[in-house]
């Protein structure tokens, strides 16, 4: 890999910079940490005082000014995104947006359409698909030992059946565009099952909220169908009723087996609890929360435990970045896989509206 050091200028400093991107890029050597847009500091929430050296910029203006700074990163909210990257781009940087890219496919193509009129590079920030139990999925339907898969599961349920408190910073429960359940949550699961089965002919949405109480009218549950020419009918759901002690993550059947996963990734556990991305054991899973794998055993179906891969955690989102700006290696998310991704959301809405199904 090269040796070059990129110089990351971060837009934002709340919990997406703090949990979800800055311990990961500190892990990775080719990036050093150089400048942060925080807007309002704090005597306890200063991101000059955590990071001392850094440039402490109040506006992404200033920011993209800094000719020293080679690749920036967007965590705002996702109404930003598109206004916030068009800036970076038309200064000659590199960038990287936070999940969901944009509220509309029209601003990501157009936003990818100036990545390549300025020759940079524009990658999304979907890090899941370094998730141990995804890559788990992948390896188990590459190596064909589930054979021709015919229903492909995702699931991201979670019992909060109570109306969230009102708060101006929580953008997740509230109607402004990008957001809903199927922005926040559907950007995941959407890539991933494009990211391994390809794109799908026709989709089917169902939108809506699951909670008794929704005063602000915020979709807070979707069930999306995928469905593949000759492929699997893959169901991608999220759910704020479900009362489970353990809640389904994935569930693949195929003609020669099947895999049924409990649990979410536990790599944002992990950091909460305070590990960090490089402490040894990080990101790896207990072997009480590995998935089953089922196959046919002299005609009969026969179960057993199936570990979960090493996990490659979402430092492998920055060291595919790096080897991508040193053009040794494919983005690890681009911004065009990402423009398809958004385009799958708008035909779940539409679908969901008229009540049909609707060709990609």
């Amino acid at each position: 890999m090269s040796s070059k050091t990129w110089n990351v200028g971060i837009v934002g400093y709340g919990l997406s910079a703090k949990v979800f991107h800055i311990p990961f890029i500190k892990e990775v050597p080719q990036f050093k940490i150089s400048a942060i847009v925080q807007r309002n500091p704090k005597p306890e929430d200063d991101a000059e005082k955590d990071f001392p050296g850094i440039k402490s910029y109040r506006s992404t203006e200033e920011l993209v000014k800094d000719e020293g700074v080679d690749l920036v990163v967007i965590t705002t909210v996702p109404e930003t995104h598109f206004e916030l990257t068009k800036l970076a781009l038309e200064h000659g940087k590199h960038v990287v947006v936070e999940k969901p890219f944009t509220p509309t496919s029209k601003e990501a193509q157009e936003l990818v359409a100036l990545a390549k009129k300025q020759n940079k590079h524009l990658a999304v920030y979907q890090n899941r698909r370094y998730d141990a139990d995804f890559q788990t999925v992948s390896k188990l339907v590459k190596s064909g030992s589930l054979g021709r898969v015919v229903e492909f599961e995702t699931h991201f349920d979670r019992h909060r059946p109570e109306e969230p408190s009102a708060d101006a910073s929580k953008w997740k429960n509230k109607v402004v565009p990008g957001g809903s359940a199927i922005y926040d949550l559907g950007s995941h699961l959407l890539d991933q099952a494009v990211h391994l089965l390809g794109k799908p002919e026709r989709v089917t949405g169902f939108l809506g909220s699951q909670r008794e109480v929704n005063s602000s009218g915020y979709e807070d549950s979707f069930t999306v169908l995928l469905h593949y020419k000759n492929g699997p009918l893959v169901t991608a759901k999220a759910a704020v009723v479900s009362p489970e002690v353990e809640q389904l993550r994935f569930w693949v059947r195929g003609d020669k087996g099947s895999y049924r996963k409990f649990h979410l990734d536990i790599q944002e556990e992990h950091i909460k609890a305070g590990l960090s991305a490089g402490d040894n054991g990080y990101g790896r899973e207990p072997s009480d929360r590995y998935g089953t794998l089922t196959t046919i055993q002299d005609g009969k179906p026969t179960r057993e435990v199936f570990p979960t891969v090493e996990p490659p955690t979402w430092t492998e989102y920055y060291r595919k970045l790096a080897r991508a700006l040193a053009g040794e290696s494919d983005l690890p998310a681009s911004g065009a896989e990402a423009s398809e991704v958004i385009r799958l959301i708008e035909l779940a809405q539409e679908s969901s509206k008229l009540g049909k199904t609707l060709d990609f």
